[in-house]
């Protein structure tokens, strides 16, 4: 039940995300004047026939909030009941879901724009938490960690808060204009990212290692996209498709920041198990230890 709804939430969170990107390039942010209302009317009752425009996009992205909500509280207890860090886990995203709100609502209601890079910047971190969950809770990752060392355990972390800090400048380049330190950060993610997902893919773990091969392919997408969005911000050039391919550009853009945000974290949080033993929740005897090398045994004959 705790996998099934860590699942839920991660795809309920990419769509929001998804609507995120959608209020924020169609400039719908604030669509809707008041919160946590919307034109005076109880969030959940407002008229569907009155979705229209850029309502739709911030309506329908409270509503998906709500829904976050709303399954970030029954992952959590449902992972209060496996007790030890997935308890501590389900209590963080409580708290980031719901500071996650309020700073939504508290952007519309002071129209600070400081607001809304936080509120960004929030959900992804929020999204990479509810992918944690789905690692955390997966069969999958009781597997034994394969081929790390101290060194990829620490190069797999410097690639996720890399990434992160990424994501941030981006960010501070959609709402602030800062698009010199983007396109360092850039730089620094497409130079260092490739070397440690070419160290996963040797380690031939089971989840590592086809995270790093995935890392790779939307690394290049991202980088196709974050070209077309440049030139479709900046530069005064013809491209196909008019306004809709500028939407489409950095709102796709965002979502594969995001999925590649989750696959460093999964690295990371794969490497940081290397070396530890699990229990089953009821105790007992251990059902496998996690080695970072094969062990030996001496044999007669």
């Amino acid at each position: 039940m705790a996998h099934r709804l860590a699942l839920a939430t991660v795809a309920a969170t990419f769509v929001l995300i998804l609507f995120g990107g959608l209020v924020t390039n169609t400039g719908a942010a604030l669509a809707v004047p008041d919160w946590p209302t919307t034109f005076g009317y109880t969030m959940f009752f407002y008229p569907w026939s009155r979705m229209v425009g850029g309502i739709f996009y911030e309506h329908s992205h409270r509503l998906l909030g709500s829904l976050v909500g709303l399954l970030t509280i029954a992952l959590a207890v449902a992972l209060w009941r496996k007790g030890g860090r997935l308890r501590a886990l389900g209590l963080v995203m409580v708290v980031a879901v719901v500071t996650q709100g309020i700073l939504g609502g508290l952007r519309v209601v002071l129209l600070k724009e400081t607001l809304a890079i936080v509120h960004g910047c929030l959900a992804q971190a929020f999204f990479a938490l509810a992918v944690v969950a789905v690692l955390l809770t997966s069969v999958s990752h009781r597997l034994p960690v394969q081929g790390f060392d101290g060194a990829l355990r620490r190069l797999t972390v410097a690639a996720a808060v890399l990434v992160y800090a990424q994501i941030v400048l981006g960010a501070l380049l959609t709402h602030a204009g800062w698009i010199v330190p983007h396109l360092i950060g850039a730089a620094a993610v497409f130079v260092f990212v490739p070397l440690v997902t070419a160290r996963l893919r040797r380690t031939r773990d089971a989840i590592a290692a086809p995270v790093g091969s995935a890392l790779v392919l939307l690394l290049g997408l991202q980088l196709l996209l974050g070209a077309g969005s440049f030139v479709s911000r900046f530069m005064s050039v013809w491209i196909p498709g008019g306004q809709a391919t500028m939407l489409v550009l950095p709102v796709t853009h965002r979502l594969v920041a995001s999925l590649i945000l989750a696959g460093a974290v999964v690295g990371a949080v794969r490497a940081l198990g290397a070396g530890q033993s699990y229990r089953p929740a009821s105790g007992g005897t251990p059902t496998h230890v996690m080695r970072t090398q094969p062990s030996l045994r001496l044999v007669r004959g």
